[in-house]
């Protein structure tokens, strides 16, 4: 299963086992919630979250146009019964952590043979194990439900023992290599949390990083995120008008069978095209207007 045109620039996580949380959710404007059932679920708390998470999905009313449950792994006492009850959900998708081979895509999609076909799978990339495997992961969305990959930079920066800095120096290398496999699979991939929710300044220039990287958007651990995160990975004004300029001038006329022509000053190709188009699609499916 590959991405879509549905944004996920913003994808907030939120403890199942806390109904103000979920309630509050309903109402925000991320892309997509994903309802905790691993790390910010206690362990004698785990069952009444999984219940919890299953009766909101199912009960939906969210926003988000897309909800997703991240389950506990299949290597706890709860990963079993977290697939079992989700794969019988309305959840949109369900990320599972800590992936580490292409094996255990397949592990996990086997685990959710019976979901509906719209079902997708989800990956947290948090080891340097994963980030060895990226492709063959990434790959595995040509014969399973895997849609995305998310980026968990807090468990991959302590496995690498990697300093923390604000400019994510230690960890850039392995998020572009998370965007250029996802890319060359046809997945979306998000970029992992920015812990300290009450500095914003830092907050948007980790937004920036990641767009420039290339992320489709980022994971956030908190409501006051939501909005700034929307607005760093939306394409902006000038963005949708060199994607119109270069859309038109392909359609032209004069340039039929052209491969490369200049637009505003610069030589573009065919390539150009494919991604002005999906600006384009993007800022429609958005803000309800090309």
């Amino acid at each position: 299963m590959t991405d879509s045109i549905l944004p996920l620039r913003s994808a907030l996580f939120l403890p199942a086992s806390n109904p103000r949380a979920i309630d509050k959710a309903r109402g925000l404007a991320a892309d997509a919630v994903i309802l905790d059932l691993e790390d910010a679920v206690a362990p004698e708390a785990k069952h009444a979250a999984r219940e919890a998470a299953v009766a909101a999905v199912n009960a939906g009313g969210f926003r988000a146009t897309t909800v997703v449950v991240r389950a506990n792994a299949l290597d706890t006492e709860w990963g079993a019964a977290d697939l079992a009850a989700l794969a019988a959900s309305r959840a949109d998708a369900v990320l599972v952590p800590k992936i580490a081979i292409a094996g255990d895509v397949e592990l996990y999609n086997a685990e959710l043979a019976a979901a509906r076909p719209a079902m997708r799978l989800w990956v947290m990339i948090e080891t340097c194990r994963a980030i060895a495997e990226l492709q063959p992961i990434a790959d595995m969305a040509a014969r399973t439900r895997l849609a995305a990959m998310v980026v968990g930079t807090n468990d991959l920066a302590l496995e690498l023992r990697a300093r923390p800095a604000a400019d994510r120096a230690g960890l850039a290398p392995f998020l572009a290599l998370a965007v250029a496999a996802a890319r060359a699979s046809g997945i979306a991939v998000l970029d992992g949390v920015c812990n300290d929710f009450t500095d914003l300044d830092r907050f948007a220039a980790e937004c920036a990083q990641g767009r420039a990287l290339g992320f489709d958007g980022k994971s956030l651990i908190h409501p006051a995120q939501v909005e700034p995160c929307n607005a760093a990975f939306s394409p902006d004004g000038d963005e949708v008008a060199r994607a119109k300029a270069i859309v038109a001038a392909f359609a032209d006329p004069a340039n039929a069978g052209r491969g490369a022509i200049r637009v505003e000053g610069r030589m573009v190709e065919r390539l150009h095209l494919a991604e002005a188009e999906r600006v384009l699609a993007m800022a429609a499916g958005w803000t309800g207007s090309a």
